[in-house]
């Protein structure tokens, strides 16, 4: 069974929120990561005006995939400890010299954002029988979240009020925030601790330890439900394999801010600073249909070896145009999905005006 299955017995329930969706298929995951890699390619739309952008699978597919490796690792054949493991997480303070920097602070001195007061995020993939399954979330600036299957559903939403905010969602929004307009390294930890997670930051060693411990509980009991014999707890990683740890979480929480609020200005130059301070991911200058665009490529050792991200973006506005990860093999394929975004107003959306 994977996310689809989950989804396709759930056919009088809500439709799932794209958070909810990627926790489903990272938890999945956990247990069908295998040794060697895949690659998933997904299908994009190039963005053609400022007015209406596209992305596909930011933060809530293929880096949940990858992600899920990592954390089978965490359980199955994490390194030895070789250092002493710091407090918190290690600050990685961007580089002034870093072009995702420098395009950060282009980002947030133009105020890129677009006009309206909320983001609508079309995603669309494929149900197991092979139908397109479609999801309309808002995303308000003030931090309510409407979803529905279609537009008229999302028009109803909007005027009941049906207000599906995620708490995750809104610290990551938050987090990202954070690290536009205020220290890099406090929102690293802020963004880390957005989501619930293993690595217990900013909390006193004992506590990190008993952070660990549950989250090592918990692995190996999804594990155990899907069949893996035997799975045993790893001891909590030190140095670079820490850091990578770390910096996995961190990577993934940023791109799920990204996903939603990508049509902020500060959220979008928030989510550059952020990802500039990952050392372990490199950035090449390149073309996608004569746009500038920069390629950020997550190298393998965020991922414990199984598996690389990479995410291209205007070189210009900081839009995501496209992304592409490695996963291990054996792993199902996760079906193709793209995510369209415009900037709309709520009252129109609420006037079935979109």
């Amino acid at each position: 069974m994977d996310e689809m299955d989950l989804v396709k017995q759930m056919k009088d329930a809500p439709p799932l929120r794209p958070e909810a969706y990627e926790r489903a298929r990272a938890t999945l995951g956990t247990a069908m990561a295998a040794s060697d890699t895949a690659e998933e390619t997904v299908a994009v739309v190039i963005p053609k005006q400022r007015k209406r952008f596209s992305w596909p699978r930011i933060g809530i597919g293929a880096v949940g995939a990858v992600a899920a490796a990592a954390a089978v690792l965490a359980v199955t054949s994490a390194p030895e400890p070789t250092a002493p493991a710091p407090a918190g997480g290690t600050a990685q303070a961007p580089a002034v010299e870093s072009p995702l920097v420098m395009l950060a602070t282009s980002v947030k001195a133009s105020g890129g954002s677009l006009p309206g007061d909320a983001s609508l995020v079309v995603r669309t993939t494929t149900a197991p029988d092979g139908s397109p399954y479609v999801t309309y979330t808002l995303y308000t600036d003030k931090g309510e979240t409407f979803m529905a299957e279609n537009r008229q559903g999302l028009t109803r939403a909007v005027v009941r009020r049906e207000n599906l905010a995620d708490p995750y969602n809104a610290a990551v929004i938050a987090a990202a925030r954070a690290a536009a307009t205020g220290n890099v390294d406090k929102a690293r930890v802020q963004m880390v601790n957005a989501s619930r997670n293993a690595w217990g930051l900013g909390l006193s060693p004992a506590e990190q330890q008993k952070a660990w411990d549950a989250g090592q509980a918990e692995a190996i009991e999804i594990m155990k439900q899907k069949g893996v014999k035997n799975p045993q707890p790893k001891p909590r990683p030190t140095g670079k394999a820490l850091e990578d740890g770390i910096n996995n979480t961190l990577l993934t929480n940023t791109l799920v801010a990204l996903g939603s609020g990508a049509a902020n200005a500060d959220v979008r130059a928030g989510v550059l600073k952020l990802i500039a301070s990952i050392p372990d991911v490199t950035v090449t200058k390149t073309t996608v249909k004569d746009q500038p665009a920069l390629e950020l490529k997550a190298g393998s050792a965020l991922f414990g070896g199984h598996g690389e991200y990479v995410l291209t973006i205007n070189a210009e506005t900081g839009l995501p145009i496209s992304s592409v990860s490695t996963a291990a093999k054996g792993e199902k394929p996760a079906p193709p999905e793209s995510y369209e975004s415009s900037r709309v107003t709520v009252a129109d959306v609420g006037a079935g005006k979109f």
